[in-house]
């Protein structure tokens, strides 16, 4: 089936969906407070449109870290995959593949490092929660080289689990909860000495995920990140933070040339994709519309949900008077008072109930 919307893709994945899997893509940590914030943050600016612009020849595209993509968008790394889809992994990459652009696969998600560098040609990152010491480590990273991977993701916002009270409330955990519960002792003890020996160990390219301040910004530079990703684990962490398009300034002018900005959190609109390269944004992560649109209907649901957000962001960029990304900043952007309240699923107002699919 070809969807015209994804308003419809998230209605197939809401009937697709159980109860427990539907609270878990869609939930936050504690009072969702952070989650909330992602969408406020992006319905609080609005658009300078210029006029009389000829944009009969619209260019979204742009390299990660080297990669060519034909957008300005990467598929975020997200655990579980299989709760999504029977092929799990396999059909997010699938889709980066049709779609021409980039995605980050989780080291929590099924069916693993060597199934996946295999399933596609196109540029791939691997993320690591580190669960090991130095042996653990040379093994994993062993075999992420050997694979072909293009960089690191190192997840740093998870020090210590959340309370996401959807699942809790529920008695029901996802499965890395359930599998992976040893090792999380490395995690808590995370420092920036384990970062200089895992970058020894990787010898490659960097990216340090979680980051959402500019002090955590210029010391990863420091410590040799090529990429700064702004992220606050969509909302699924610390509660009461910051949306991350209110952080990515001071990130981007921490940072200046000196490594990429990447960022998610709550974006799921091709004018949300606009606002974030407007402020300095690299390439921007979905996660949420990717599970919405696996759960949908796996590899050829999310082909169809990038190609509407490939079309929303061309849209965008015409009415904005632009015809590349690099003529996009922040004189195309102003405050503006949101004109309905936040949730993670307000940008749907199409949606019944107002989009209150629980």
């Amino acid at each position: 089936m070809d969807y015209l919307t994804n308003h419809e893709i998230i209605l197939a994945a809401r009937r697709a969906a159980s109860g427990p899997v539907w609270d878990y893509i869609c939930g936050g940590s504690e009072s969702e407070t952070t989650m909330r914030r992602n969408r406020l943050g992006l319905d609080s600016l609005a658009f300078r449109p210029r006029v009389l612009c000829d944009v009969s020849h619209i260019d979204t595209a742009t390299s990660l870290l080297g990669l060519p993509s034909r957008l300005p968008v990467f598929l975020a790394p997200m655990a579980s995959l299989q709760l999504m889809t029977p092929d799990a992994a396999l059909a997010a990459d699938g889709a980066a593949e049709d779609c021409g652009i980039v995605s980050v696969l989780s080291g929590h998600t099924p069916p693993g490092i060597e199934e996946v560098a295999a399933n596609s040609p196109h540029g791939k990152i691997y993320q690591i929660y580190v669960r090991g010491g130095r042996a653990w480590l040379e093994e994993l990273l062993g075999r992420v080289r050997a694979a072909g991977y293009r960089a690191l993701a190192v997840t740093v916002d998870t020090a210590v689990y959340s309370n996401r009270e959807r699942q809790m409330m529920a008695g029901w955990e996802p499965p890395t909860r359930r599998s992976n519960a040893d090792g999380r002792e490395f995690l808590a003890g995370l420092t920036w000495d384990d970062w200089d020996m895992i970058a020894e160990i990787w010898g490659g390219l960097m990216i340090i995920k979680g980051v959402d301040t500019a002090a955590d910004a210029r010391r990863a530079v420091a410590h040799g990140a090529a990429c700064i990703y702004v992220s606050n684990h969509g909302g699924r962490q610390l509660d009461h933070n910051r949306a991350t398009i209110a952080a990515l300034p001071e990130v981007v002018d921490a940072v200046g040339d000196s490594a990429e900005v990447w960022i998610d959190g709550g974006f799921v609109r091709g004018t949300d994709i606009v606002k974030a390269i407007a402020l300095g944004a690299r390439a921007v992560g979905i996660g949420k519309l990717q599970a919405w649109a696996l759960t949908a209907g796996g590899r050829q649901a999310l082909v169809n949900c990038l190609q509407i957000l490939d079309a929303e962001i061309r849209s965008c960029m015409g009415l904005l008077g632009v015809t590349a990304l690099d003529q996009l900043g922040a004189r195309h952007l102003a405050r503006a008072r949101p004109v309905a309240p936040a949730h993670e699923m307000s940008a749907f107002p199409h949606l019944p109930r107002g989009g209150r699919l629980t």
